[in-house]
């Protein structure tokens, strides 16, 4: 067994029509986050995590923002592509937690939806936890959105 982790963080991107996505879930209405790609935290951190535990290096070496053919990539897509270097390095997900912290917006009502469309990209159970960051920093000032994630793999 080995286990990983992961973490990421973006700030709200300052373009109104930039869509905000969330473990494959897109929140309409909501500020999108600034990246090179889609800027899905829940994603690259569950990727972060999945490669520290298999020792394949981090999402940055996998798909850097200095490459212009990441330019708004799907996390999803960047999801499924560890999830194929993870079983070809010899390695099984078993699961992945998470824990995103955003004072806006809710998770819990979107949830369930996140879990499953993670779940069904890496095919193992992913959980996913939406916490506050009780004002306190730069999450709590509205500045960005922040997920860490462990990964099982076997």
């Amino acid at each position: 067994m080995r286990i990983g982790f992961g973490f990421d963080i973006h700030p709200f991107s300052d373009d109104p029509e930039r869509p905000l996505l969330l473990g494959g879930v897109p929140f309409p209405g909501h500020r999108g986050l600034e990246g090179h790609s889609d800027a899905d935290v829940v994603a690259h951190a569950c990727c972060d995590a999945m490669l520290g535990a298999a020792g394949l290096g981090d999402l940055g070496s996998l798909f850097p923002d200095s490459d212009d053919a990441w330019r708004g990539a799907d996390s999803l897509g960047m999801l499924a592509a560890v999830v194929r270097r993870v079983a070809a390095a010899g390695w099984s997900v078993q699961n992945l937690d998470c824990t995103l912290v955003a004072d806006h917006p809710k998770i819990a009502p979107r949830r369930v939806e996140m879990q499953a469309r993670l779940s069904e990209t890496v095919g193992a159970p992913v959980s996913v936890k939406g916490k506050t960051s009780e004002g306190l920093g730069s999450l709590g000032r509205g500045e960005g959105i922040a997920c860490w994630a462990v990964a099982l793999l076997t």
